[in-house]
């Protein structure tokens, strides 16, 4: 005799969680790329005096690199909402079996185009910010240098950690961009079905922070984004 089968398992806030961190690892393993090109024509940073020339050259290269990352950087922001809102979808339709057929037709008619396009958007432009904020770094601190009378190979020095700058401000875009694509993307289907307020609810892990952590379980209108302890005003 066949077995019942069982209800549908439905999607745990940890395995939620794993979503949006798989979508993020893919999206830095991407910007990585971008990073290590960086890193290597910052390295190329001459071994001379304050008043180089190379250093415009090298400024000069990182510019017209952030321009050429264009098209490379939207098809990277599509990928990236693409994902979520697959990933999205999916978790709504697992946790709404139980909802009326109205309901989740609604689930799936919601106008999330806006919310991902200007997420893709987004990202593309914070992609092709990467190589041209090093490129300003690099201007400042010839300029601080040239005023302070920095010594060339503390300059040097502090030129060629730029790279290290640009991974941590890659990882920064990767974590904040995709965990707001997918608040927003939830947001805007919440709201399509008449949903005014949730329950704030967190991984409950070493990786929660404090002033997230402190909001747990506390009721947050969509309308009215709270400001949480460490100044952060926004939703989970």
């Amino acid at each position: 005799m066949a077995s019942k089968p069982g209800p549908k398992k439905t999607d745990t806030p940890g395995k939620a969680w794993e979503r949006v961190r798989a979508t993020e690892i893919q999206l830095l393993r991407k910007m990585r790329q971008i990073t290590k090109h960086i890193g290597q024509m910052v390295s190329s940073f001459p071994q001379a005096g304050l008043n180089a020339p190379e250093t415009d050259d090298v400024t000069n290269l990182l510019d017209r690199y952030g321009r050429l990352l264009d098209p490379w950087a939207k098809v990277q922001g599509d990928r990236m909402v693409a994902e979520i809102a697959k990933r999205d979808e999916l978790a709504w339709m697992r946790n709404s079996s139980r909802m009326a057929t109205l309901i989740r037709a609604e689930i799936a008619t919601a106008p999330t185009g806006y919310v991902l396009q200007a997420a893709s958007q987004r990202v593309a432009s914070l992609i092709t910010s990467l190589p041209i904020e090093a490129a300003q770094r690099i201007r400042n601190l010839t300029l601080e240098a040239r005023a302070s009378g920095t010594r060339p190979e503390d300059l040097v020095a502090a030129i060629q950690a730029s790279g290290n700058v640009t991974t941590s401000r890659a990882r920064l875009i990767a974590r904040t961009e995709v965990a707001r694509t997918a608040s927003l993307l939830t947001q805007a289907r919440a709201e399509h079905v008449g949903s005014t307020h949730y329950r704030w609810s967190s991984v409950k892990d070493s990786d929660v922070r404090k002033s997230h952590r402190e909001m747990e379980g506390k009721i947050v209108a969509w309308a009215d984004p709270p400001t949480l302890s460490d100044g952060m005003v926004g939703h989970a």
